[in-house]
């Protein structure tokens, strides 16, 4: 088995600053694995405000609308997770575990770029892991 070359962390802020957040957690992470290159995104609020941003990719699947449109400023949003359960069909709940992994594979990862910079730093950071080169 290959040896890891990097280190991923990605976690929620919740209600604190997304910026120290991961600059917390990726020191420890660095001080306890110097030897590996280590990236760490704290996603503003919640993952699932990734999935608001890029809500389009979403539209027509899980039973959300066919006209699914993203909210303004879906970092903003406390409570994404209940956003996406008041679009899916009476009876129906978004769930972490069911919907997370397909979700992830769905949602318009341009759209959420350009409008969750969390999840813009996100791609940056493994990019960064990949090729060793860091985006302007």
């Amino acid at each position: 088995m290959p040896s890891p070359t990097g280190i991923v962390i990605l976690l929620d802020a919740d209600d604190d600053c997304a910026v120290q957040v991961a600059q917390r957690v990726r020191s420890h992470a660095e001080a306890t694995h110097a030897h590996l290159p280590v990236v760490a995104v704290a996603a503003v609020r919640e993952f699932e405000a990734w999935f608001l941003a890029g809500a389009a990719g979403l539209a027509g699947k899980a039973g959300l609308p066919e006209d699914l449109a993203p909210p303004p400023e879906p970092e903003s949003i406390r409570g994404a997770k209940e956003w996406l359960s008041r679009r899916m069909p009476r009876g129906s709940t978004y769930q972490e575990t069911a919907h997370q992994p397909s979700f992830a594979t769905l949602f318009d990862l341009d759209a959420a770029r350009a409008a969750a910079p969390s999840f813009d730093k996100f791609c940056r950071d493994v990019r960064f892991l990949l090729t060793g080169k860091r985006e302007c």
